[in-house]
């Protein structure tokens, strides 16, 4: 059901050389939309028209020269509507592009559509349908924008992170995915849930797309080169390492065991104690910023809202000032422990889902091991593992210190290099 596809950067190259047309590009594209998004269900918005006319008036320049890209419909768009997959926003149409977006055209990007999420990129789920198993979920709300690039839709698509909302998907739908350190990427223009975490990401082919859309979206960024030496790796399991299915834990050891035959040194990593609540403070102040992002939404449109949504501002009310600060004081004293500990390494690597893609919609399953680290805004990458063909998508999660994106993306193209070799073979 899946082709393999160019990857963005060679799009972006053969367009910029002359050796495709981006009508061309934008053609092959729509097709693959039109035979498989009535199964799919990727997007909330689409207008093949409209994207054969920007493909029509393209100048054949830019990074992302010709780039198809979906983007999450919480991200505000000028020409589709934005309406956070609820009842209250149907038919909202902003009046402009969202910073990022705006920085996706001046890069030369197609702007496909706009493609589903939950409910205020919370819990509730929409109707999109993994790629690879049209009965299971696809992820949480990033769903459409990764369901899209495992359906070959696009070969670029945002996505958001406040939990596990992109990393998450990605490990479900075999896609590499990039959560940039908290802050780097302009929010201007994205409904906020939690501002301590809410993230802006986005998913690609390769390790070298996640980079190439890094230099378009974060001013001044930068991959710099790496010494050729072994990679030093820690591996760390959390304290919810007994909620990892024996599938995926078995995946996880071979690809540790894989690194360590291509010569580098991955060593396990322990963590004091006090980790173990950094779960339970991210969803307490998850649900309190949660709910104060939403007030006027609860206040005007209490009935429009999801039981999900409302358990939420249930949890918030019951919880004091007193208690969400204390939270956030405890994650704030951690983290300079966290990064003692990780600093000898130069990544660190971990479960991105403990399980695979659960069957049906309504559940798309925790997101405890990619929030673990979101709590204290660290860059993050999944890795697609490789798998028996049949066999359900499994995530290698990859986390580099905070502020230095540059360096991970570097890692993760060599980690990804060295997983993938056979595959390519």
């Amino acid at each position: 059901m899946i082709r393999p596809a160019l990857d963005a950067t060679a799009l972006s190259e053969a367009v910029l050389d002359g050796q495709a047309k981006v009508t061309a590009v934008a053609q092959s594209f729509l097709e693959r939309i039109e035979t498989l998004e009535p199964d799919i269900q990727a997007f909330v918005s689409f207008k093949p028209l409209q994207v054969r006319l920007q493909a029509t008036l393209h100048e054949g320049r830019g990074l992302l020269a010709g780039v198809p890209v979906g983007v999450k419909d919480i991200i505000d768009t000028a020409d589709h509507p934005t309406q956070f997959f609820s009842p209250i926003y149907a038919d909202h149409q902003p009046s402009r592009d969202a910073h990022v977006v705006t920085l996706l055209r001046e890069a030369g990007a197609l702007i496909m559509g706009k493609t589903h999420t939950t409910e205020f990129a919370y819990m509730h789920t929409g109707p999109t349908r993994n790629p690879h198993d049209l009965s299971r979920t696809p992820g949480s709300s990033s769903a459409g924008s990764a369901a899209g690039m495992a359906a070959d839709f696009f070969a670029v698509a945002l996505g958001t992170q406040t939990a596990g909302s992109l990393l998450k998907p990605a490990a479900y739908c075999g896609l590499f995915a990039f959560k940039p350190s908290f802050g780097l990427v302009s929010l201007e223009g994205v409904k906020p849930l939690a501002p301590s975490f809410d993230t802006v990401g986005w998913y690609g082919r390769s390790v070298r797309d996640l980079n190439l859309v890094a230099r378009v979206l974060i001013p001044g960024f930068a991959a710099p080169e790496i010494e050729q030496r072994p990679l030093r790796l820690g591996f760390y399991r959390t304290a919810r390492w007994d909620q990892v299915d024996p599938e995926v834990v078995h995946a996880l050891e071979q690809a540790v065991e894989h690194l360590r035959s291509a010569g580098h040194q991955v060593s396990e990593v322990q963590l004091p104690d006090e980790f173990a609540g950094v779960f339970d403070d991210h969803q307490l102040i998850n649900d309190c910023e949660g709910a104060r992002s939403l007030a006027k939404e609860f206040q005007q449109h209490r009935t429009l809202l999801s039981p999900s949504t409302l358990a939420m501002f249930d949890r918030a009310t019951a919880t004091t000032w007193e208690q969400e600060s204390a939270a956030k004081a405890r994650l704030a004293a951690l983290a300079p422990l966290l990064h003692e500990r990780c600093q000898p390494f130069d990544a660190m690597l971990g479960p991105c889902c403990g399980i695979v893609a659960p069957q049906g919609l309504e559940s798309t399953g925790p997101s405890d091991f990619i929030k673990f680290w979101g709590a204290f805004g660290w860059p993050q990458v999944n890795i697609p593992l490789p798998r028996t063909e049949g066999l359900l998508p499994i995530g290698l999660q990859m986390i580099g210190r905070f502020r230095d994106d540059g360096s991970l993306l570097r890692v993760a193209e060599r980690v990804a290099a060295d997983l993938l070799a056979d595959r390519r073979q």
